[in-house]
């Protein structure tokens, strides 16, 4: 089985460079994992909670289940929507998706 080897392949073994080149190509990696992943990811929370903070009585919103309301209470973890006149629902804070514009549910 040895004899079928050639002595090209067996003398020599990885280049001196390899090791250079899988740590550039592990750090390659690493850049286009913030840029495209974790960068916009923490941009997009940053984002959320700063919405969340901003929340006030007759701000009307959307929830990640599409509810839209007007915000009537807001508490620590919880915000309380008037979905219809007299029908008040209450979700946590993090349920809110969006700020709608003034006047938006009068329009629908």
């Amino acid at each position: 089985m040895i004899a079928l080897i050639s002595p090209a392949y067996a003398e020599g073994g990885a280049p001196a460079d390899a090791g250079i080149f899988n740590i550039v190509l592990l750090v390659g990696f690493v850049i286009i994992f913030y840029f495209l992943m974790w960068r916009p990811q923490a941009k997009r929370a940053k984002e959320h909670k700063g919405l969340l903070a901003s929340l006030a009585k007759g701000t009307e919103v959307v929830t990640n289940g599409g509810v839209l309301g007007k915000v009537t209470r807001v508490d620590d973890n919880y915000v309380a929507l008037e979905v219809s006149e007299g029908v008040e629902l209450k979700f946590q804070k993090a349920a809110v998706a969006a700020v709608l514009p003034k006047g938006t549910l009068k329009s629908i």
